[in-house]
């Protein structure tokens, strides 16, 4: 479907052109949301930065998201999922501990200290390689708008129609290239889709 996070990127942006987008800054999640945003700030004439979120992974599943960390601390929680699971309340507080450090770590890393740019008053894209359970990017969009944003769109190159609902609630508008019917994940859309180390994700931010 993609052959790198680079081409979807530019279809990416391409799509937000013609949606009628126009924005401040675009935001990546990194670090596999780095590729796609520069293409898509490129695409849209804008300053690209990133927005930093943590998963907190279920008991005995780590790579099921049960909900977030931002940058900011927040926390964002898929309350149906934790339900569903039985996840406790300490298992919750334990986890929110440990991945509020990995966010902030990032932060540092991408940012040097402050989870956010100045959002105040602008239009925000927030932008990933893709979504497969929503759980950073809704934490993302919560932070973006709790920062003063005045209008959220996020953008992705492929996600599945489940997790559209929950990102509408809460971004003004959600653009997404592909939404296959049968979504496996994120990778299995791409030819390309290797790790993206911080040095290289960095590379992005300084062009």
């Amino acid at each position: 479907m993609f052959t790198d996070r680079t081409d979807a990127g530019k279809r990416l942006g391409e799509r937000l052109r013609e949606a009628g987008v126009e924005a401040d800054a675009v935001l990546a999640i990194p670090r596999g949301g780095l590729p796609v945003g520069r293409a898509v700030a490129d695409a849209l004439g804008t300053p690209l930065d990133v927005a930093v979120a943590s998963k907190l992974g279920a008991p005995h599943n780590p790579e099921l998201a049960v909900g977030a960390v931002a940058g900011d601390g927040s926390l964002w929680l898929n309350d149906s999922l934790v339900e569903r699971l039985g996840v406790d309340e300490s298992y919750i507080e334990s986890e929110r501990e440990a991945e509020a450090e990995v966010a902030r770590e990032k932060v540092r890393d991408y940012r040097g200290g402050d989870p956010l740019p100045d959002v105040e008053g602008k239009r925000v894209v927030v932008v990933d390689d893709g979504v497969a359970t929503g759980a950073t990017a809704m934490a993302c969009l919560r932070m973006v708008r709790e920062g003063g944003a005045s209008r959220v769109v996020f953008g992705a190159p492929v996600a599945p129609a489940s997790a559209l609902s929950d990102l509408r609630g809460e971004a003004d508008e959600v653009v997404v290239v592909e939404t296959p019917e049968n979504f496996t994940a994120v990778g299995a859309y791409y030819r390309e889709f290797g790790q993206v180390t911080d040095e290289e994700a960095l590379t992005y931010l300084e062009e």
